[in-house]
């Protein structure tokens, strides 16, 4: 059975099998919907209203791309571009270091009408890793593109290449510095990093995509990939099932295959909320990983989920935009009302 035990927000009901509400709404009044996150994990509190004004801000921008007949990617490329670019995130500007003081950044898109998808992975001086993962999607016949090779073919491409210290903070940098101490504690160190971010979305024709992006571990080996760049890890879409993008431990996610996993839980029969209940139980105990989800099937019931202390999260469907960030909170207002 689905287990129904950690934090829920969803749009529509909360039953472990098929929905029944579409019986009273349209499927044409569900959609277009996107749901956006900004990393699971421990915020500091003086990051708090950053993190969540940042998943509100990128949630309205992809939004406006299905409100003006945009596609799913389009949507879910452009919400996850708008978070790389604000430096309180870990991807794109703001990503966190490797042992050696570098950004080192993967991405992942996934277009779920054919399963196609592209992926890069330790890319440097990109702005917006997730754009040039969705180049690999449309310009070569290859799923992901790593390192140098990935260099290359941005170039190849027209992709600007920017200075690396044009993607690094002072607050990554000193994060970095602290980490390196011989008396760090690992595990302080990264809770005070922000987040992996990522975005869900279905269109108005009822087509799904997904779309993540990440700077990674904190103090990571040189040329470690996680979670991100891996289809079935990083994020899935498929137009039969739904949409994931996970945020949390790449190595744990890895191991249980989140994403799919939660796709597989949908296929059986779960909700969004509770397939995303049932994989993140199953990685806590399995592996001890921690970690959130943002999930859409093709109705537009959506679901935000996170077996950690906090995940920004967002969401926008019929004019109204959702969000929060601890356990059990779920605000709302018009999507068109003023910050």
């Amino acid at each position: 059975m689905c287990n129904t035990n950690l934090f829920s927000i969803t749009s529509l009901n909360r039953c472990n099998c098929l929905i029944t509400s579409l019986s009273r709404a349209s499927l044409a009044d569900m959609l277009p919907v996107l749901v956006v996150h900004g990393g699971a994990g421990h915020i500091p509190k003086k990051r708090v209203q950053l993190s969540c004004a940042g998943v509100r801000a990128a949630v309205r921008g992809g939004y406006s791309k299905l409100q003006g007949q945009g596609s799913a990617m389009d949507a879910v490329v452009e919400a996850v571009t708008l978070l790389e670019n604000d430096h309180h995130y870990n991807a794109g500007l703001g990503s966190v270091l490797n042992i050696k003081g570098e950004v080192e950044m993967d991405a992942i898109v996934m277009d779920g009408r054919y399963l196609a998808s592209g992926a890069v992975s330790a890319v440097r001086k990109v702005a917006n890793p997730v754009q040039l993962a969705r180049l690999v999607m449309d310009k070569t016949s290859h799923l992901c593109l790593t390192g140098e090779g990935a260099s290359q073919f941005a170039r190849a491409m027209g992709v600007p290449e920017v200075p690396e210290e044009s993607l690094i903070t002072e607050y990554a940098r000193m994060r970095w510095k602290k980490n390196l101490a011989a008396d760090a504690n690992p595990v302080e160190c990264q809770m005070g990093k922000m987040g992996t971010v990522g975005a869900v979305a279905v269109d108005a024709e009822g087509n799904i995509a997904c779309a993540t992006s990440t700077g990674g571990m904190l103090n990571k080996m040189e040329g470690r990939v996680g979670d991100t760049a891996c289809i079935g890890c990083g994020g899935y879409a498929d137009n039969r099932v739904g949409a994931v993008s996970p945020t949390g431990h790449g190595e744990a996610i890895m191991k249980v295959t989140l994403a799919r996993l939660i796709l597989f839980h949908m296929e059986q029969g779960c909700s969004a909320e509770a397939a995303a209940d049932e994989a993140l139980a199953y990685m806590k105990e399995r592996v001890g990983g921690l970690g959130g989800v943002v999930v859409v099937d093709p109705q537009g019931e959506w679901s935000a989920r996170f077996s950690s202390l906090q995940m920004a999260w967002a969401a926008a469907q019929q004019q109204t935009l959702h969000y929060g960030l601890y356990a059990g909170e779920h605000f709302t207002q018009n999507i068109d009302d003023p910050y």
